[in-house]
């Protein structure tokens, strides 16, 4: 099997700077405040700048206990990053990484477009279970919406 491959465009109600600094800049700290389902974002290595390794650590009883990010790419100035999901214990023997392209834009009318691409590398010839990728993205989705719901509560927050 090859490369799977997801592309989202969602329209956020909050400006792309406030978006970009929240889920690119200050993530380890913003995310265990706001999901319940994780207990604490760390540094492996590096300090958040390209290169930077950092661990997601869920609450026990999650079906997920880790996933291990590695940024690639950061740019402020026009609110994109690149990373990549090395490891997890989800992935067994099927999958190899996960890199993701992350793209802000300002909207007409206020708010952002998100652009999100994401391609699902598997280990060597293995075939890739859609209903294991379809829950792997609906909670990944769910981070933009608490990060969303979050900004839109505290309008100061990344201000």
């Amino acid at each position: 099997m090859g490369i799977v491959t997801y592309n989202e465009q969602l329209h956020c109600p909050v400006s792309a700077k406030r978006m970009y600094h929240a889920l690119c800049e200050d993530d380890h700290n913003l995310i265990p405040k706001i999901m319940p389902n994780v207990k604490s974002v760390d540094f492996v290595s590096g300090d958040g700048s390209p290169g930077s390794i950092n661990q997601v650590n869920f609450v026990d009883g999650h079906p997920v206990k880790f996933v291990k990010h590695r940024l690639d790419k950061r740019d402020a100035a026009n609110y994109e990053f690149n990373y990549t999901v090395i490891e997890s214990d989800t992935f067994g023997d099927q999958v190899e990484c996960v890199a993701n392209e992350v793209k802000f834009e300002d909207a007409p009318g206020g708010g952002c477009i998100v652009k999100i691409k994401s391609c699902i590398h598997p280990k060597g010839g293995a075939v890739l279970d859609k209903e294991h990728l379809k829950a792997g993205h609906v909670g990944y989705m769910a981070k933009y919406k608490a990060v969303t719901d979050y900004l839109v509560a505290n309008p100061d927050v990344y201000a």
